[in-house]
Parts: C-alpha cells; structure tokens; sequence
C-alpha cells in the first residue's frame, strides 16, 4: 500500500491554465500511424498528457515571468548576462561562463577545445547528443559507469556513480595523456535518472588530479543530484540543496548545463569553466556558433528568467516534491507489477521495455513500439530510451544494442498534478493486460545523425 501522507502537495497555486483534450482511440490511431510510429513526431495538440520529455517543457513562475519584461537586448554588454553569470558564480561555483542556445550548444563547443583527434571520453553512461559532439569531434567514448546501472531490476542507491576501477584500467591502458576530460553526468538520463554519490565525485576528483585529467560535469540536474544525496547520504540531510550544490561542483573543472531542465525556464544553456585558457578559446566559438559572448544563444529576457530560476531550484519545497511526484507515479506502477527501472530517478519513470515485452526481439525496437502503443492506449506521449536513441557503431554501423531498453514517462517541471500521474498510471496498467499484442517496428526512413528525433517506422 502506497503511504499518500509521503507525497507533499504542491507546493504553488495555479494562475493560468491551458485547456488540453483527449482525441478517440481511432483519432489516435490514425495520428500515429502518420508518425511513423515516432512520438516525436506527434503534434502536441493530439496529445492528452504530455511526458515527452523535461526539457523546456516547465511551468514559469510569477516571478520568472516579471524577469522576461527586464529583458536588456543589448547586443553587447547585456545586464541580464552579468545577473546570470553572478548567480552562477554564486550557486554553482564556477568562474566563467559562456551562455548557449541550449545545452547541445555548450556541448559543441566543449568537444571542440578539449578533444583532441583519438583521445577517450569517459563517462558514466553515454547520452545522445553528448556522445555525437564527441565523436563528431574525433572523441571515443567509454562508458565507465557501475555496472549495476545497466540492471533495471536492482533497487540500489546511486546507480550513477563512476566505477573508479574501470576510470583507472582506462588511464593505465591508454595513457592520461589520452584522456581528454571525464563527462560526469549528475544525474544520469539513460541509467532511469540515477543520482551519483558525494562521495563518488570526491574520489574521482581525486584519482583526475593525481594526472591532470579535467572533470566536467553535465549539469543538466544537478539539482536532483543534491536532493538524493540530501535524501540518502550520510552527513548532508542538515546541509541545504544550495549547499550541497557548491560541494558537487567544487569537485571538477566546469559543466555544460541545458537550463531547459534544473533552470526552469523553456529554453536557453551555458558552458562553464574554471581555466582562463579554455574559457577564451571558447568565447572564440561561441561567437562563430551561437552569439556575442554576452548574450551567446540566448535573450537578455530569457538569461534574466534562468537567473530566477536557478535561485528558485534551490528551494526545498520545490525539489522535494519534483522528486516525490515523479516516485508517486513509479511506486503506482510498481504496485500494479509494471517493470520498470529500480529505483525511481529524478526526472521520469523507465518502463523496461524487456519485460514489459518479452516476445519482441530488441531489433524489432520492442520501446518504440511500446511507447507508440501507449499513446494509441491512452493518449500519453513518452519516448524511446533504448536501442534507437543508442545509434549505430561508427566503425561497424551495426546497431549498438544497450542493456537498457526503455520507454522514458518524462514529468515536466511544476506542470502536471498527482491525478494526472493516476491517468497516466491507469493507461500503462491498461496497456500491460494487453501486452502480447504489442507488435515490433522496423524501419522505414533512418537519419544518419541522431535517429530517434526523426526515425520512422512501419508495424512488422
């Protein structure tokens, strides 16, 4: 039984609302047949609850909102970019900083001025367009995350942490020389949103220092991160989100950051770093890339509203129920038996694909098809995690095949209610009962680059 006296309220009142609809099965039917059987591919407006992802996809508050009309455009020089990059400094730690479109335009210019042609990329767990900037800059990724993490079944805490044993089999093997910088992802997307420890980033930044190798983090939720480690290690459940922040951050050399996410706002990243060097090689890019190097991607506006939103993350209220609301819908699916990746992360609930789907073979893409028919279902948009979004080997172009085959429930930021999450569940428990009749894809049109965006599918 499901304790509901642990989930808070939430914590904020709604002022505005936007009217959504939900259109017959045959309706449906229809819309994602013309798909492609991709739920990217779907217009929002044809779907009823909407856990594509948490990317831009959060509510602004009153106060962020009053932000957007103190929007400086200046083309030069803009107050917002010297608010945002105070509150940076003083939340996150880091010295410099170079605003970007979003957080894939902090990722190019990463890999351009510190890969060098050959040099490795570890990281715990790739992610898509992480891993493309790599190698499109000639970076070879190794993952090096716990093994546990690629096990769904195993309800353990910080599944995200680094194996140190393999960072050092790494360094040994290919020389330090040959390490380009460790990609520390706080929390980890593809493992189900899976914190890392204190404690590990500690030791990491220890064993980086002993040869000189930089760590950056992917700071996409950082925040998240702070609450588990608030939540589940010992000697920080007296210390604030704020707090715990500093500490993880002091622990590497700067972070490519989507403010899509942690930020709350609907669009804008930045790329922080600490050496002089690398920050001026970057404002080189920035302004071939994105924008002057007060402004980069972004709208004075929408800087001034990440400013905001960044003190807003820290607020206890907020993250603590963020994290809950997300648990209240994976322990509903545990409840009913649903599969699902163990334990509940930060940002969405991973419905396991295997299980959920046992009779379809991971070439036939057994999560797309799960989560085109969840939709057909229910009228709930999620998205494929699995062998799709994973890509092809640039060597072989065969199919990288991960241990992970998910469909990813994505809860937006200070958006949907604890009744939605109960729709959502209702639909997938629904689904579940009918499962044998899930049929696998193949394709009919494949991008080169970051298929799962644009891929379609025919039924087999």
């Amino acid at each position: 039984m499901m304790n509901l006296h642990e989930y808070p309220a939430e914590p904020f009142r709604i002022k505005s609302v936007e009217t959504v609809k939900m259109i017959s099965r045959e309706e449906r039917e229809r819309v994602i047949r013309e798909a492609g059987y991709n739920t990217f591919l779907i217009n929002s407006e044809d779907v009823y609850i909407d856990l594509l992802t948490d990317s831009g996809t959060n509510a602004m508050s009153d106060r962020q909102w009053a932000a957007i009309m103190m929007g400086d455009e200046a083309y030069a020089g803009s107050r917002n970019f010297h608010h945002l990059e105070k509150t940076i400094q003083e939340y996150y730690g880091f010295k410099h900083l170079v605003p970007t479109h979003q957080g894939r335009g902090a990722e190019n210019i990463l890999s351009q001025i510190a890969i060098k042609p050959g040099q490795f990329v570890p990281g715990n767990m790739y992610f898509t367009t992480t891993r493309y900037h790599q190698e499109r800059n000639k970076g070879i990724f190794v993952d090096v995350i716990r093994d546990e993490a690629h096990d769904a079944t195993l309800d353990i805490p910080f599944k995200g942490d680094i194996d140190l044993q393999k960072l050092q089999r790494l360094i040994d093997e290919k020389g330090a020389e040959n390490i380009a910088y460790v990609c520390l992802a706080v929390t980890v997307n593809l493992a189900g949103g899976q914190p890392v420890s204190m404690r590990n980033m500690r030791d990491v930044r220890e064993l980086t220092a002993k040869y000189g190798i930089k760590v950056f983090f992917d700071a996409t939720r950082c925040v998240e991160n702070a609450y588990f480690i608030k939540e589940q290690e010992e000697g920080y459940s007296d210390m604030s989100i704020r707090e715990i922040l500093r500490e993880m951050f002091s622990y590497g050399d700067g972070c490519t950051m989507s403010g899509k996410k942690d930020c709350l706002v609907n669009i804008g990243g930045f790329l922080c770093m600490n050496d002089e060097e690398l920050f001026e090689k970057a404002k080189e890019l920035v302004v071939v890339y994105e924008g002057m190097p007060s402004y980069g991607g972004m709208a004075g506006r929408d800087m001034e509203a990440m400013a905001v939103g960044i003190k807003e993350s820290v607020q206890y209220e907020y993250i603590e129920h963020r994290i809950k609301q997300v648990r209240y819908l994976g322990e509903k699916l545990k409840a009913a038996g649903i599969p699902i990746v163990e334990p509940v992360g930060g940002h969405g609930v991973f419905i396991d694909a295997r299980r959920f789907c046992p009779h379809i073979p991971q070439n036939h893409f057994p999560a797309q098809s799960l989560a085109a028919n969840l939709y057909v279902e229910s009228g709930v948009r999620g998205m494929e995690r699995g062998i799709v979004s994973a890509g092809r080997d640039k060597a072989t172009g065969e199919n990288h095949h991960p241990k992970l085959e998910t469909v990813r429930l994505t809860i937006p930021r200070r958006v949907y209610t604890y009744r939605h999450m109960d729709v959502v569940a209702d639909g997938v428990i629904r689904l579940y009962a009918n499962r044998d009749k899930i049929r696998g894809l193949r394709f009919v049109y494949e991008p080169k680059q970051l298929r799962f965006f644009t891929a379609r599918f025919e039924i087999i």
